[in-house]
């Protein structure tokens, strides 16, 4: 098994922790989300099905600075209101969104830059 494999392997393991922290994510907080009359509107917009949950998981992560520059943007509309969702979130809503978030984040970052760097030849 070569470097490339076991880095592709290791970041397909990631994506895999993910992908389940993704649909707990969804079940548990943005599924109650939906339901709420103040908070259904503000999830952002949803391009395909379980959009939604990345852009709650989005507005829960990201630095404060970020989602405020974010929210007074022209095309604010796309992007969840982290204002609202930190109203109507617990504490562990918010880890679970900052951890399946930066594990998504990392993982395929870590999976173009594995890829990118096995195509120029420095991980032969």
């Amino acid at each position: 098994m070569t470097l490339f494999s076991k880095l592709l392997a290791f970041s397909a393991f990631l994506m895999l922790i993910a992908a389940i922290l993704f649909v707990l994510f969804g079940q548990i907080t943005v599924r109650r989300l939906r339901k709420k009359e103040e908070t259904k509107n503000k999830l952002g917009v949803e391009f395909t099905s379980g959009w939604d949950i990345l852009n709650v998981a989005q507005a829960l992560a990201l630095p404060k600075a970020i989602t405020r520059k974010l929210a007074k943007s022209p095309i604010a509309g796309f992007y969840a209101d982290r204002e609202i969702l930190e109203k109507n979130t617990t504490l562990f809503d918010r880890f679970l969104a900052k951890l399946f978030w930066f594990l998504y984040v990392f993982s395929v970052i870590s999976m173009l830059i594995f890829i990118a760097a096995n195509s120029i030849g420095l991980l032969d």
